[in-house]
């Protein structure tokens, strides 16, 4: 059984607004064996598609390989957007040594709730996927019925936004929003969707990523 545990703390300062949550890179990154192209830090993997994607969206030119300018380029821009990262997953146990979620067993998820509270200003969490099994938002929901919360829908339209309320002096109100994957996966979920159909059509040089920038512009 390998135990796959994630490489990197999560990556938050006070001022960051939004927190975007996935679950965990995948096991080289825990091994370090990385690949060629792998940049060391989240969603740093080659097969990615976060930092492509918000390249495309905020003109970063971003490189993508394994050094410490890759590294900084991509912090710099985060503490600019005042965004942070904290993926639902510190650790869980795998009989085979791939990246998907389903595949992970004896989860241990981050406490999210105590992260909040530390951090008042983060008003946003950004799920790098949706509400299917061992996705973020699923980790997350289980997570909130520890402390007798749940989330409320918002908006039923993709991305999926939802609420709730973190009791407090103030009891803020944190929004979540459900994007599409930013994954090689989950390519064929795109491809089915009728919008992205119908960017196809009208453009036949629209890609997935194309797709995913205009999905995901807006809350970034």
């Amino acid at each position: 059984m390998f135990l796959h545990t994630h490489p990197y703390p999560p990556f938050i300062f006070p001022e960051a607004t939004k927190l975007i949550v996935g679950t965990l890179p995948p096991p080289r990154f825990t091994t370090r064996e990385l690949k060629e192209g792998d940049v060391d830090f989240c969603y740093g993997s080659r097969d990615g598609q976060l930092w492509p994607i918000l390249d495309q969206i905020f003109g970063l030119d971003l490189t993508y390989e394994t050094t410490r300018e890759a590294v900084e380029q991509r912090k710099h821009f985060l503490f600019k957007r005042r965004i942070g990262i904290c993926d639902m997953v510190e650790g869980a146990e795998r009989e085979k040594i791939d990246a998907s979620d389903l595949g992970m067993q004896n989860v241990q998820l981050r406490d999210l709730v105590r992260i909040l509270n530390t951090y008042p200003n983060i008003d946003t969490l950004l799920f790098t996927g949706g509400n299917s099994k061992n996705g973020p938002e699923y980790f997350f929901r289980s997570h909130l019925k520890d402390y007798g919360l749940r989330l409320e829908p918002v908006s039923n339209e993709i991305p999926r936004i939802h609420q709730f309320v973190l009791p407090s002096e103030t009891d803020r109100i944190i929004k979540t929003v459900s994007l599409t994957a930013p994954s090689g996966a989950a390519n064929r979920a795109v491809g089915s969707l009728s919008s992205y159909k119908k960017k196809k059509r009208e453009n036949p040089d629209f890609t997935t990523i194309d797709f995913r920038a205009l999905q995901y512009a807006p809350f970034f």
